[in-house]
């Protein structure tokens, strides 16, 4: 049995205190050459700091992404390094995004940069509060040719100076198939109205989180997990074991969104059995 890091991530609705928590996911739906060669271009390459990396899309409108933080944090500063930066005939030849819209569950921020190399800075006022974020691409420097792909090399979170995410994190990022389908949060609950939330992160602790829709004190566990084939062992502490397994597999490489985590174990009856991958 192969030990891998994993956190579960608390969707926060409430004002909480933030944390220097650092990212422990970056999933989307579809990206560039996912069926082929998932790990090229992968949405965990914003997260490592590398210019040696970077994430690519195609279409008019790109699938967004997905960023999960271990816990909740302010964002008052990102750093973009459009375009694909791991070399300057790739950067001319794929579009580079010119502006992104980063969403919280409350709010939204525009980020806007130029078409140069390198990372450019972005402040944020107010602050975003949150620990899942949604960016997506809305405007681009036009690549070599019509249709080319849109990229971003790097996003390095900021709160209160420091830096959330960086080439530290690189080394916990690289791209795994069997995790790639589980990594992200898990909703229980009503659909589009879900109370409970199970995220799974690159760095080795998971979080369950239960909050209540009508009243009622929230709740939370973290611990660690095991992945053996495509079992998944999660280690509740005081309350023994979990399994959950992947009933219906989404791509290599994609979100969880489409496929249904089920739980079984003595834990499973408190926390709900079936998982979806979106709201």
């Amino acid at each position: 049995m192969v030990r891998i890091p994993l956190v579960l991530s608390l969707l926060a609705t409430a004002a909480v205190a933030a944390s220097n928590a650092p990212p422990g996911y970056a999933q989307a739906s579809d990206y560039l050459e996912r069926e082929r060669q998932p790990e090229r271009y992968s949405p965990l390459h914003l997260l490592d700091g590398r210019d040696t990396t970077a994430w690519c899309a195609s279409g008019a409108t790109p699938a967004p992404v997905t960023i999960g933080f271990k816990d909740v944090v302010s964002i008052d500063e990102v750093r973009v390094y459009t375009g694909d930066g791991t070399d300057r005939a790739s950067y001319k030849a794929h579009a580079r995004a010119k502006k992104l819209t980063l969403t919280s569950v409350s709010s939204a921020k525009s980020l806007k940069v130029e078409d140069k190399r390198g990372l450019q800075v972005v402040p944020i006022s107010p602050a975003l509060t949150g620990n899942r974020f949604t960016l997506e691409v809305v405007e681009r420097f036009a690549g070599a040719r019509e249709g080319a792909p849109v990229c971003v090399t790097d996003l390095v979170f900021y709160s209160g100076g420091k830096a959330l995410n960086g080439t530290w994190l690189a080394p916990r990022l690289r791209y795994d198939a069997r995790l790639a389908p589980l990594l992200g949060t898990w909703f229980g609950g009503l659909e589009g109205a879900p109370d409970r939330f199970l995220s799974l992160f690159v760095d080795g602790t998971f979080r369950f989180a239960y909050e209540p829709l009508e009243g009622g004190e929230p709740s939370s566990v973290t611990g660690s997990y095991a992945l053996s084939g495509t079992r998944l062992t999660l280690e509740v502490p005081n309350k023994g074991r979990v399994t959950a397994r992947l009933q219906r597999a989404a791509p290599e490489g994609s979100s969880p969104a489409g496929a249904t985590l089920e739980l079984e174990g003595a834990v499973a009856e408190e926390w709900g059995r079936a998982f979806r991958g979106q709201p």
